[in-house]
């Protein structure tokens, strides 16, 4: 009784069916535009030498509604069946014939309503445009399509079906396979919540250059701050390839990207998947995978491929520059670029960059270049920093200030790449390298300037980082071996007695108030979330991570609890607190709300909340 009951609710809904275009439920989209784009021929801009070949594969990859695998994936299938499923048993209205232009689409759903339904559905989906790139998940796969195959999906008043509403009966659910959709829902949520992201950029990546928004280029420019191939380019070089990146994918292993001897037409990343480098009368020589990029020698040197690229395994993404592009925006960069190797990987990539111009005996002006760093491990950048360091500062006031310069970026910026539990022992390491080969003037001569460099490093650092080093263990105990091994060193080398005065003025009253703290309990500085008045008249000093904050959490009624945490909790501790204070057992979040009622639900790992509210914001806590 209950099959029959659903089945007419549906075939009830489809007869109230607004015609299609009619309703635009969607926020600030334009039913005309997607009129005026209905038959565009989705074709990217090739390169006068690209072939016939490639014109076909660049059409083939840019269709936006084509699916990008031949049989959907086991888990994607089941992802789709679980979400058809859940919207025939709570909202079967969804799900009904439609008409448009005297023309009757059987058994489909709207865009904009799609959205809206899975939204409702679980706390893990934050906004709509992460919604409609989990539908794309289903949608590149073909377990979802749009009912013309014209478009990826929209948050739109446009038609989609469930790949299980393509048969003439459509099966509805029994009750087993309702409550197996009802316990499976919310793991099929956070799967699609997880892998969404990539489809929506692969969604943005398949339209042409210049139909992407300003915010399509602002997610795209996101994502490529994470591929490994780029890690050492600038920002602006990463905001010029957000407009020209195309996305490209191949279904089946075997396939030939290109041949070796061909001309050089495309830069290729790897976005998913491996391939294999061939070269003639010697095989596979290597195997390249996700992150890894290839085919950008032909480039930079216009010279033929060196090698043919077969497609490892099925199902490979990638993305690809064109030749044209390449050379308007990374030629220069690739040409001014010195990539040192170790064991076949970068340890360290430097760029030329101008320092500054100066005129000539001659008359001509001759411009002056330094190589500064643009990725590379932790310990080849120390070691090249330290190299280059210079220790009789010249009298051009412009080569001083960009030698100040380059010392207080490393200083300022070495915790993001080298921790202070890292950087210590190097720099120990450093100070005591001698030199293997020269003769043994040489060699002193090395282990001197090395010390001083060494010393000048130190120096910096700690007048840069003087309360914070207070607080660190690991940073105190090498500042004191480290002085004790220069005091013991200026003993036997004289040149060292001029640093010793500076580094002892330093590092001693580090030393003495560091010992004086571990020596009583840590005063922790209690902070209000807004001022009263009295910490006027308390002595200035830099909040650190020890000290503790009293603000407000509101909860749904606007009551509220206060809640006394260190400055640098994360989220999950200050829900904790809440959750200890409110004597709840539910899973909670924490959202903040501005004044003018933006919300923005925070993350777990978030750490010092309470300093991004603006004023009359407020943190909220819900279920």
């Amino acid at each position: 009784m209950g099959f029959f009951k659903r089945k007419y609710r549906q075939y009830m809904a489809g007869l109230l069916a607004p015609p299609y275009g009619v309703m635009e439920t969607g926020s600030s989209n334009n039913r005309i535009s997607d009129k005026e784009n209905m038959n565009t021929n989705v074709l990217c801009p090739v390169s006068k030498n690209t072939n016939k070949t490639s014109i076909i594969e660049t059409r083939l990859a840019l269709q936006p509604a084509k699916s990008i695998t031949q049989v959907p994936s086991e888990k994607i299938l089941r992802a789709g069946k679980i979400l058809r499923n859940a919207i025939v048993t709570q909202a079967p209205h969804m799900i009904r014939d439609r008409k448009y232009h005297l023309k009757t689409y059987k058994q489909c759903c709207v865009g904009t309503e799609l959205v809206d339904w899975m939204m409702q559905q679980s706390t893990c989906v934050h906004s709509r445009s992460q919604a409609v790139g989990m539908w794309q998940a289903l949608l590149e796969e073909g377990v979802v399509n749009h009912v013309d195959q014209e478009y990826n999906f929209q948050d739109k008043y446009l038609f989609y079906r469930f790949l299980d509403d393509e048969q003439e009966d459509a099966l509805v659910p029994t009750d087993g396979e309702m409550k197996e959709c009802e316990e499976e829902l919310q793991e099929t949520m956070l799967l699609l919540s997880q892998i969404g992201p990539d489809a929506h950029m692969r969604m943005i990546l398949r339209k042409l250059p210049g139909q992407r928004t300003v915010d399509d280029l602002e997610f795209i420019y996101e994502e490529l701050l994470h591929i490994k191939a780029l890690s050492h380019l600038s920002t602006t070089v990463k905001r010029e390839l957000a407009g020209v990146l195309i996305f490209e994918s191949h279904a089946k292993a075997g396939t030939v990207l290109f041949n070796q001897g061909e001309e050089g037409t495309s830069w290729y990343i790897i976005l998913k998947g491996s391939v294999n480098v061939v070269i003639y009368g010697k095989g596979v020589v290597c195997t390249l995978h996700e992150g890894d990029d290839f085919g950008k020698l032909a480039l930079v040197n216009d010279a033929p491929r060196a090698a043919s690229i077969v497609l490892h395994e099925d199902n490979c993404h990638f993305l690809r520059v064109d030749k044209e592009d390449f050379n308007r925006i990374l030629r220069d960069v690739e040409a001014n670029t010195v990539r040192l190797k170790e064991h076949e990987q970068d340890v360290l990539v430097l760029e030329k960059i101008p320092t500054c111009s100066r005129a000539s005996v001659q008359g001509s002006t001759q411009t002056q270049y330094k190589y500064t760093v643009m990725s590379g491990t932790p310990e080849k950048i120390l070691e090249h920093f330290l190299e280059t360091l210079r220790l009789e500062l010249p009298s051009n006031e412009t080569i001083v200030s960009q030698t100040d310069k380059f010392l207080d970026d490393f200083v300022l910026m070495h915790c993001v790449f080298m921790p202070n539990s890292q950087l210590c022992p190097a720099l120990m390491a450093h100070y005591h390298s001698e030199a293997f080969q020269g003769s043994e003037q040489e060699k002193t001569d090395y282990a001197l300037n090395n010390k001083r460099r060494v010393i000048r490093l130190i120096l910096k650092w700690t007048n840069v980082y003087l309360d914070l080093l207070q607080e660190d263990e690991i940073a105190m105990a090498f500042l004191e071996e480290f002085y004790v091994s220069v005091s013991d060193d200026s003993r036997m080398i004289p040149a060292l007695k001029e640093q010793l005065p500076e580094l002892e003025k330093l590092v001693k009253p580090n030393l003495e108030e560091a010992s004086s703290k571990t020596s009583q309990k840590k005063h922790k500085i209690i902070l209000r979330q807004f001022s009263i008045g009295e910490e006027r008249l308390q002595k200035r000093q830099p909040i650190r991570s020890i000290d503790e904050i009293l603000f407000k959490v509101y909860c749904a009624d606007h009551t509220y609890i206060t809640i006394r945490v260190p400055v640098a909790a994360s989220v999950k501790e200050v829900i904790s607190a809440v959750a200890d204070k409110l004597g709840s057992g539910e899973d909670l979040i924490l959202v903040k709300i501005s004044s003018a009622g933006e919300r923005v639900v925070l993350k777990p790992n978030d750490v010092s909340v309470f300093t991004s509210l603006n004023v009359n914001g407020r943190l909220f806590v819900r279920p």
